[in-house]
């Protein structure tokens, strides 16, 4: 699979569209906007005299969310300048994701986005080029790597992106007394799951801090010293990778393929030959990652659970979650095309276009049917982090 062909969420806004069914990450979004308000009161306090501020979202994806994390931070950044007795900065944002993204989605957006600024903050002159500005640019490429000048960047934003991979994991083999890369074996599964050999574990858990240790060494070049970081991405509370609350998207998704494959209109081997690009990960692994780097200071790491439908929820109300059975349908439908929305474009050329209506309707019913029993979960990690140095 070339992830960066095919890791784009469906465009457009029809009713499989990450437009249409994105609200989850919204939620994630909103979630997250305490921590950024206090990272960034704590960079602006820090640089009370710099007149230009580089932002940076990562992943920033299609849609209506696009523009939600940069309309977040420049609200915070004009409301923050009147209690700091400071001039509003003028702001350079720069929005990026994988060359495969909707950016015409995004830049159609800007003149509403402009209008919007310039009519909640007046006299400000956002885009207009007046004396304080804030200047929006596209930034195609992987995060996976450097994307901007060193120390240019004061602030770095990403939401519902760091949980994908920059590629499906390899496991080593051994040929001919010397070591090779080989594809997982991971029979009937599509991430991994119980029933996933140990060296699948280990191929995914090597990748994603292969990929982490990366995104922070290219970040460390590219932001200030003092300057911050505020990520919020899926992973789970505890170390076990398997846990329903990390991986059983993918379980239902694996079954909702296989019983397709029974009935002999997907072939099993392509189930077998599929991996998601896509890990979960614990704090402690995080943690790790960021000792070894070296570059940054954890200011803040919270993992907090939100349901399947994007909703927040309290260890106290998640067991008690009642559903009738057209609620619990109705709820596997909403998620159905949530997840159909993001993994569509992964699928695709694997299974085929042809299918993926019969797939996604299987997926909705054997979802719906699980909400009727129990309560699922992700759990939301959301990390500040300070350039040190």
């Amino acid at each position: 699979m070339e992830v960066m062909r095919v890791l784009h969420m469906n465009k457009g806004n029809g009713e499989t569209s990450y437009a249409k069914n994105s609200t989850a990450q919204s939620n994630i979004i909103s979630l997250g906007r305490r921590v950024m308000d206090e990272a960034l009161k704590k960079l602006m306090m820090s640089n009370s005299e710099i007149s230009s501020i580089g932002i940076a979202d990562l992943g920033c994806s299609s849609g209506p969310n696009s523009l939600l994390s940069i309309s977040n931070i420049v609200d915070t950044i004009h409301n923050l300048c009147p209690d700091l007795d400071r001039p509003v900065p003028e702001l350079r944002v720069s929005l990026n994701d994988l060359p495969s993204n909707d950016f015409n989605y995004i830049c159609a957006s800007l003149p509403e986005f402009y209008d919007r600024v310039n009519n909640n903050k007046e006299g400000l002159g956002f885009g207009r080029g007046g004396g304080e500005s804030c200047f929006v640019s596209a930034v195609p490429g992987s995060f996976y790597g450097r994307l901007f000048p060193r120390r240019s960047l004061h602030f770095v934003h990403s939401s519902s992106s760091l949980h994908w991979l920059s590629q499906v994991p390899c496991r080593e083999a051994e040929k001919e007394d010397r070591t090779i890369t080989a594809d997982l074996e991971n029979m009937g599964k599509i991430y991994i799951s119980k029933t996933s050999p140990k060296s699948a574990h280990k191929a995914y858990a090597l990748q994603f801090q292969t990929d982490f240790l990366v995104f922070l060494r290219s970040r460390s070049e590219e932001l200030v010293p003092g300057g911050r970081m505020v990520l919020s991405f899926l992973g789970r509370r505890s170390l076990d990778p398997t846990t329903e609350e990390s991986c059983y998207q993918w379980e239902l998704l694996a079954q909702a393929l296989m019983s397709m494959a029974k009935e002999g209109i997907i072939e099993e081997e392509k189930i077998d030959a599929f991996n998601a690009p896509y890990y979960a990960a614990s704090s402690e692994e995080l943690k790790m990652v960021i000792e070894k780097e070296g570059s940054f200071s954890i200011d803040r790491l919270e993992i907090s659970p939100i349901d399947w439908e994007g909703g927040s929820i309290s260890e106290e109300s998640y067991d008690l979650a009642i559903r009738s059975k057209p609620e619990a349908l109705a709820s596997g439908r909403r998620v159905s095309n949530t997840i159909r929305a993001v993994v569509e474009p992964m699928l695709e050329p694997t299974f085929g276009e042809n299918v993926m209506d019969e797939l996604f309707e299987r997926y909705a019913k054997i979802v719906g049917e699980y909400f009727y029993v129990s309560s699922p979960r992700y759990a939301i990690v959301i990390l500040s982090l300070v350039r040190t140095g």
